[in-house]
Order: structure tokens, then sequence, then C-alpha cells
């Protein structure tokens, strides 16, 4: 059965998605089959008729199988928009059991590795009394966390170590991806993050304005063979 890591980021905007995708291609190129999963995802467009999402999409297009749509990304709204509110609007309630239940079919699959992708932060709304982070924690994920470098990054990333580990969950490993080229200090800024934080670095992503294929060669996955 397929090994899942669930990827959060310290905030949105933070390159959760191009990291993911760094993550699935490093995989790949070592000889794993791998899938992304995106189970909850707002500002989708319409598509033949059916709503999808760019950040799954490209999920799609790294995994090693092709597989319908819908199995990657079971929940799309259109609005961009925080999904619980735009699933409030759709009259479409987020259910933990049916992104549970999609997991669970990607893991019959032929699946090596499994790549599930949050939105926002980790403490993302599904509803008014359940987070996304209630349904990684009920699956027992381990977690990747995306550290988006720029201002504020340092207490962003030691407040969502410490709701992660508060949670019981494992943080398997650590990105740090260099969003912001102008941020003043910034060698100083992951020196200081590199100190307290007491997880594997799978990788420091320089700043790479491509849509991802090359960070590949900035990730060291092998923490996550443990």
């Amino acid at each position: 059965m397929a090994k899942t890591f669930f990827v959060t980021g310290t905030d949105t905007e933070v390159g959760k998605t191009f990291v993911t995708r760094a993550l699935m291609r490093a995989a790949r190129e070592a000889g794993k089959k791998v899938l992304g999963y995106k189970p909850v995802a707002s500002g989708c467009e319409l598509v033949e008729g059916e709503l999808k999402n760019s950040d799954a999409l490209t999920l799609r297009a790294e995994s090693s199988l092709l597989l319908p749509y819908a199995m990657h990304n079971p929940y799309a709204f259109a609005p961009a928009i925080a999904p619980h509110i735009a699933a409030r609007e759709a009259n479409e309630p987020i259910s933990i059991a049916r992104i549970g239940e999609g997991l669970a079919r990607l893991k019959e699959t032929a699946a090596d590795w499994i790549f599930a992708e949050g939105a926002g932060g980790w403490r993302l709304p599904l509803d008014e009394r359940h987070f996304l982070s209630d349904w990684v924690k009920k699956e027992h994920l381990p977690v990747i966390l995306v550290v988006g470098a720029r201002l504020g990054c340092i207490n962003h990333a030691l407040l969502t170590l410490e709701a992660i580990r508060h949670d019981g969950l494992v943080v398997a490993g650590w990105v740090l991806n260099r969003v912001d080229p102008q941020m003043s200090h910034y060698k100083d800024n992951a020196e200081t993050l590199k100190a307290m934080i007491s997880a594997p670095l799978l990788g420091e992503l320089p700043w790479l304005p491509d849509d991802g294929g090359t960070a590949a060669g900035f990730i060291d996955f092998a923490p996550l063979l443990k």
C-alpha cells in the first residue's frame, strides 16, 4: 500500500504546489510511482464541463498513473475564496469521510508514494467545527512543511510546527522555498530556521521563476525513506 505524505505550508502562497511537484518529480526520477492528491481546492475553472483547479492539474500531470481528475481532487469550488465559504455557497459540505475515501482509492492503485497537498495553512477550516488538519490527524499522515522564505517566516514556521506536533503527528521533513527574491537577510533567516527546526531539511529552493521543473534537483528525499 502506498505511503502517503501530507504537504502543508506556513501560509497561503508559499509554494506548496511548486514544492509538491518537485518532491513528486524527485521521487519519480528515483524510480518511485507517485500520485498527487489535492483533497480540497477553490479557485477552479470549468474545463470540459468539470470544475478543475490548476494546482490539482499540476499534481495530476506529475503523477505516474493516469487517473480521472476527480480522483486527484474530490472537492473543487469555483470562487477563489476560503474553501469552507465556497462550500457553503455551493451547498456542498466538505466531508472528512469523503476525503478519506478518496485517499483510500488512490492507495489501492500501484502507486508507491502519494503526496497529498493541503490548501492555505495548517488550520484550514472545512466548516465551523472541522479543519483539514483533523483529517490528517485521523489518517496519521507524516507531514512535510513548506516554509515560504519571506518576512515573518520564522514565527510562522515555528507556530505551524508546534501545532502539527501538538496534534500528535510526525514532521517527516521541511522545505525552505525562497518565494521573495528581495528578502532582506535571507541567509541569516535561513540559518536561524535550520538551527531551530528539529526535522530533516529536504531541500532549500532558490528563487526559481519557472513552473518547478528544475526544482527537483534541490530536493533530497532520502529522509523520507526512513
